[in-house]
Formats: structure tokens, C-alpha cells, sequence
């Protein structure tokens, strides 16, 4: 088995941290430049940073914002929200970002990722999907989750895998911000599906939520936001528990 991640998720609107439910009811979290300070001493794997409003409100992600954050960061550094084109990652690599993730515009024009890719490499692209459930099957949203399309969420991450993308952000929007534990089953299939990464995103609220997401859902990593900037669960601890349950960890 290879070493698991532990990943904090910065969602930034108007420059601040928010977190909500479901995609909806943002509440404030804080300052992004000082929470990813934190997330470094406290020992998190990797941060990810997305401008969630950027796509939305048809702007780039706020690339000054981008510099300051990566400035207190020696930890790999994944920025998203509103990247479109080649020169949008070109922006954030130079600003300090070692990989972007794109998620609507990939959608809208697959051969995006195939540009990317040929450009930046894989390493660099990570494609996010945000997905929920619709009558029994799991379909693909866009602009933060607010336009549902028919995609097929397996079919989706098997094209974008095709396409050369490095890894995949798996946010169930069913489980964003209810603290009731990962979508496993459907990680646990993206997982045996596909060869690159997965990163599971929604739905941490305790310590066995993480455990199972590695054990049952078969992650690479593990992505949370709410719990880490409100200090319900510490990196650290966390990171202790699941090395004793056996699971690879970078401590």
C-alpha cells in the first residue's frame, strides 16, 4: 500500500475561507494565507486551494492570493477555480502552484486536459469532479456543483484518466460538509477502475471516517476542510490513529 495523504481544502470566496453544507450555506473560516501557515506546521501532505466562486462569477482565480499562500508553503501546492487555458496554469505555476486542478472547463472541452497535459505534463493536472446522486446514478455537476449534467461520474473519470490527467479530486456532493463519512463505495470503484490517484473529497467529521475511506474506499488521499479549520480534528492525531491502524503515513 502505498503512503496516504492527508490534504486540507481551502475553498476561497472574496479572498476568505468559507465552508458550508451541500455546496450552499458558506460560513467564514478564516484567513487562507494563515490557515495554510497552520496546515504546514501541523503536518498536512499537500494543501489544495479553490477559488470556488471564480468559475461562477466568469474571473480567474485571485492570482495574488495564489502567491501569498504558496510564499508560507514548502508542501506540494494544488490551486483550482476558474482555469480555462493554457495561460491560466501557466499564471498559477508561476505564482507558486505546483499542480492545478480544472473541473468545469474540462468538462465543457475535454481536449483541455490532453492540452494541459502535453504542456505542463501530468503531474501538474489534476481534474476535479463534483458529483451527486440522480435516481440511482451518480452524475456529474459543474460551476460548484450548481448545473447538473448526464455525465456519468465512472465513465467521466475513465476519459479524464485516458486523457493524461494525473490524478482525480472525487467530491460527492451528497457528503460535503455532513461530517457522516466518505462516499466509499463509489471511491472504492473509481479506485479499482482506474491506475491514477484518487482523492476523496466529502463528508469527514471524525477520525474513522478517514480510516475507512483508505481501508473501504481505497483513496490515495484524503481531503477534508471544516474539520481542520475548526480544530475538531488535529492533523497530527489523526495521522498517529491511522498509523496504528496500519495505515502508510507520512509522520
Amino acid at each position: 500500500m502505498l503512503t496516504k495523504r492527508i490534504i486540507p481544502c481551502l475553498d476561497i470566496k472574496d479572498g476568505r475561507t468559507v465552508k458550508g453544507v451541500n455546496f450552499v450555506a458558506l460560513r467564514d473560516a478564516g484567513d487562507p494565507v494563515e490557515l495554510a501557515q497552520r496546515y504546514e506546521v501541523e503536518g498536512a501532505d499537500e494543501l489544495v486551494f479553490l477559488d470556488i466562486s471564480a468559475t461562477e462569477q466568469k474571473r480567474k482565480t485571485l492570482a495574488d492570493l495564489v502567491y501569498r499562500v504558496a510564499e508560507k508553503l514548502s508542501i506540494p501546492f494544488t490551486v483550482g477555480g476558474g482555469i480555462a487555458a493554457v495561460e491560466d496554469v501557466d499564471i498559477m505555476l508561476k505564482n507558486g502552484a505546483d499542480k492545478v486542478s480544472i473541473n468545469s472547463a474540462a468538462v465543457r472541452n475535454p481536449a483541455l486536459i490532453d492540452e494541459l497535459v502535453a504542456k505542463f505534463g501530468s503531474q501538474c493536472i489534476v481534474v476535479a469532479i463534483d458529483a451527486k446522486q440522480i435516481d440511482g446514478q451518480w452524475r456529474v455537476h459543474l460551476v460548484g456543483g450548481k448545473v447538473a449534467t448526464a455525465l456519468d461520474l465512472f465513465d467521466w473519470a475513465k476519459e479524464v484518466e485516458r486523457r493524461g490527467a494525473g490524478e482525480i479530486l472525487f467530491t460527492s456532493m451528497d457528503h460535503d460538509g455532513t461530517k457522516n463519512g466518505f462516499a466509499n463505495t463509489a471511491l472504492a470503484r473509481l479506485s479499482e477502475e482506474l491506475n491514477i490517484p484518487v482523492i476523496a473529497s466529502g463528508g469527514a467529521g471524525e477520525i474513522p471516517h478517514f480510516i475507512d475511506t483508505f481501508l473501504k474506499g481505497n483513496a490515495d488521499a484524503a481531503l477534508a476542510a471544516s474539520v481542520f479549520h475548526f480544530k475538531e480534528i488535529e492533523i497530527k492525531k489523526l495521522k498517529q490513529q491511522l498509523n496504528s491502524e496500519g495505515i502508510p503515513i507520512r509522520l
